[in-house]
């Protein structure tokens, strides 16, 4: 049951790091960029605070991602 629970929330978490990943911009822009793209022509560049708080969400999402990957192999 508990194993179960841990690897819902272990495909969740992976779902959601496959996410901002794809959010971020890069030397190609990314996802993001293609979202936006339009838009960046009208009203501006693209704000850096932006990216800096989807680096650091990413960054917590991939420490949870290492956490319930070990939980998972400790449970086995």
């Amino acid at each position: 049951m508990l194993k179960g629970f841990v690897t819902a929330i272990h495909v969740l978490i992976a779902l959601s790091l496959i996410a901002t990943v794809l959010l971020q911009s890069g030397k190609s822009a990314g996802l993001s960029g293609s979202i936006a793209g339009g838009a960046e022509a009208i009203f501006g560049g693209k704000k850096k605070g932006l990216d800096e708080k989807l680096g650091r969400l990413t960054a917590f999402i991939a420490v949870a991602f290492g956490l319930t990957s070990m939980i998972l192999v400790v449970m086995k």
